[in-house]
């Protein structure tokens, strides 16, 4: 501890339900990069032989915050009812520095997760400006109360860590030593520089905008970290969908999420021809300025970028969307310059041209999906001719009635390689923040070759099982497909944006094969001798031009602590969001994830109508073993739904959730082959 300055003045916190003294410990100054230093107390419980009443300063709740008294006298007597045998260290943050608050909420976010952090509370507001906090010396040390008052309204947040090891996950690394007082600090010290040291100010004022926000998502579990990002970062948003919509209802009682937007409005927001000009129109009819607009709808970013474009907003080229949009328009780009392997028709009709062109000479297995789509929907692996027509028709048909009517098909080779899901941030051309994700293998990559019954072979899709984070392909293997996907993006014609973006690693020196020490199907080198090893590639499947689905925005905000859609928002103000999305951008110390996770797809077991209030919730509660290692769940399935049966070609799942280990990637996929083998639902009687 040789950074720190003993103090020894003490506190007493009057109003808390069991009478606690604090005892001032030590500062500990900034480190590394980081713009703040803090100051550690350790609490005790006055029936251990301390007098409250002896304490140097007495403090009770009438001059301090709500989030100051929520930490203080409601979250610190619970740790220590909770943790009696453990160490515990209440620690206040102080900035270092003069600025304005990038995200009022970067303590809980990036703290979010830290084995050592029972609680955390910010004390700041969006937009508030800060100033520098001197560090605290025996000559500034709090006398009395006011003093004492006057340096915590200074302070921008503050925690409480513990010896024992917060949950979940609960499983502790396997050599945990059990901690001390001195040795908590010096962890805790670790941790935070691990995860703190990236900007949290600006240095200059900024100012509240405004945002459309298109599509307001179908309810509030798959939107709620957008909406929250929104606030933190001053933004107000303006919601807009359909009447009815859950977001619509201004009556807190109809509408308990209400505060998160400053107002809704009603709008037709099918994909159609007319909607570029229905969002032009409502922007400028709204009372108030607006300064961008955002969608994360894969169908809607062309119409929404032309909307821009009309209203002089900050937006990437709507011809960059349109071609990001169409997986016809984008395969074309890339055989531009890797050669021509696939094919696309206008509709069905034009298969027939294809085999006389051809005669015979297609080379099996191919992948057939419609040029618009997502989810992997009517994306098949086909054999032969017999299957390529009953594709090909499927495909054609799947958004022919659609408001985007559309009956293009692409057919290409199919890719035995590693699947991965390849998320970007990338501003101005530069990538900022690349993760990429092992998409484990699904129902189509395990068809044979040939024979089988060819109806189920045929109903085989590619919704995803499993997916892990993060990857376990080797560095080469990971930057051959990180530059080979900015190229792809670029030429698409983007230079900022979120990019979720799906491929496979070609002629990849690894494969997918059973572990040796579970049996559970997981990355691993080829073995000698299984053919000829050309060089590694990377073969694009597509470029979503936007965040990665609600459930991977997740986990990239607790293993990275990185932040899509607050990225996404930012970009949407064009020149004066980049400076925080430089700052929001970093990921955690080395580009380390804080652990690995498992983003486990349940999928349905039995078709009917939902009869569980919450699928997974009550799954996770009758299974407490693999609760305690769950960090997120999403149910989307909700109770009075339908749930179509595991042999339906409609993609749903019934609900996510992400395992985490400490341990390592074993752990994870025994917990996610255990969740996936156990979960089940309740239907509703007929």
């Amino acid at each position: 501890m040789e950074e720190t300055k003993p103090l020894g003045w003490t506190v007493s916190l009057t109003h808390a339900s069991t009478p606690i003294v604090l005892r001032a410990l030590w500062t500990v100054p900034p480190q590394g990069s980081q713009t703040h230093w803090a100051l550690d107390f350790e609490p005790i419980v006055s029936d251990q032989g301390i007098n409250s009443n002896n304490a140097d300063i007495q403090l009770d709740d009438g001059h301090i915050t709500e989030e100051q008294r929520a930490l203080l006298l409601t979250d610190l007597p619970k740790v220590l009812t909770d943790h009696k045998s453990s160490p515990t260290i209440l620690r206040l943050l102080f900035p270092s520095v003069a600025g304005t608050v990038i995200r009022s909420d970067f303590l809980s976010y990036r703290l979010n997760g830290s084995p050592l952090i029972h609680s955390v509370r910010s004390f700041l507001s969006p937009l508030q400006a800060v100033t520098p906090t001197p560090i605290l010396t025996p000559s500034t040390q709090p006398r009395d109360k006011p003093s004492l008052l006057n340096l915590l309204a200074t302070s921008h947040g503050g925690l409480i860590a513990n010896g024992t090891p917060a949950s979940p996950p609960q499983s502790p690394p396997p050599t945990t030593p059990l901690l001390t007082l001195p040795s908590l600090t010096t962890a805790l010290n670790t941790d935070l520089l691990y995860r703190l040291s990236t900007p949290w100010t600006v240095p200059h004022p900024l100012t509240r905008r405004r945002i459309f926000w298109i599509q307001g998502r179908a309810h509030i579990t798959a939107s709620q970290q957008f909406y929250a990002a929104a606030h933190a970062l001053g933004i107000t948003l303006v919601v807009c969908d359909v009447p009815g919509h859950w977001m619509e209802p201004d009556d807190a009682t109809q509408n308990p999420w209400a505060r998160y937007r400053e107002a809704f409005v009603p709008m037709n927001i099918d994909a159609d021809e007319g909607l570029a000009e229905r969002i032009v129109q409502a922007v400028r009819a709204y009372p108030e300025e607006v300064h961008g607009v955002v969608c994360i709808s894969d169908v809607r970013l062309a119409a929404v970028a032309r909307a821009c474009e009309v209203l002089g907003l900050p937006t990437e080229g709507s011809e960059a969307y349109r071609v990001a949009g169409d997986k016809g328009l984008t395969r074309r780009l890339e055989e531009e310059v890797y050669g021509r392997e696939s094919f696309v028709l206008e509709g069905a009709e034009g298969l027939e041209r294809v085999f006389e062109e051809r005669e015979g000479r297609l080379r099996y297995p191919l992948i057939v999906k419609p040029c618009t789509g997502w989810n992997s929907d009517a994306v098949t692996k086909v054999r032969d001719e017999e299957e390529l027509r009953l594709a090909v028709k499927r495909a054609a048909e799947r958004h022919a009635n659609s408001a985007a009517r559309n009956t293009r098909v692409v057919v290409e080779p199919y890719i035995s390689g590693p699947e991965v899901d390849a998320n970007f941030i990338i501003l101005d051309g530069e990538e900022l923040f690349c993760d990429i994700v092992d998409d484990f293998p699904c129902p189509g990559d395990l068809v044979p070759a040939e024979g089988g019954d060819k109806g189920r072979t045929f109903a085989a899709n590619f919704m995803e099982t499993l997916m892990d984070v993060p990857t376990a392909l080797p560095e080469e293997e990971q930057s051959v497909v990180r530059e080979s996907l900015c190229r792809s993006i670029a030429r698409a014609g983007f230079k900022s944006g979120v990019f979720h973006c799906e491929a496979r690693v070609r002629d990849s020196a690894h494969e997918y094969r059973p572990r040796a020490d579970n049996g559970l199907l997981d990355v691993h080198e080829k073995e000698a001798g299984t053919g000829e090893q050309r060089k590694a590639s990377c073969y694009l499947h597509e470029i979503n031009a936007r965040t990665p689905g609600y459930i991977n925005c997740v986990a990239a905000l607790l293993a990275h602590g990185v932040d899509y859609y607050a990225i996404r928002l930012l970009l949407a103000l064009g020149e004066e969001g980049k400076e925080r999305i430089r700052a929001l951008a970093q990921p955690f110390a080395r580009n380390k994830p804080q652990y690995t996770l498992g983003i486990v797809v349940l999928p349905p077991k039995r078709e009917g109508i939902m009869g569980s209030e919450d699928a997974v919730g009550e799954f996770l509660e009758a299974n407490p073993d693999l609760a305690k290692h769950v960090v997120f769940y999403q149910t989307v399935k909700q109770r009075g739904e339908f749930v179509q049966g595991p042999d339906s070609t409609e993609l749903w799942c019934v609900g996510y959730l992400i395992v985490a280990s400490r341990r390592g990637r074993t752990e994870v996929l025994e917990l996610s082959d255990a969740a996936r083998k156990r979960f089940d639902y309740q239907l509703m009687e007929a």
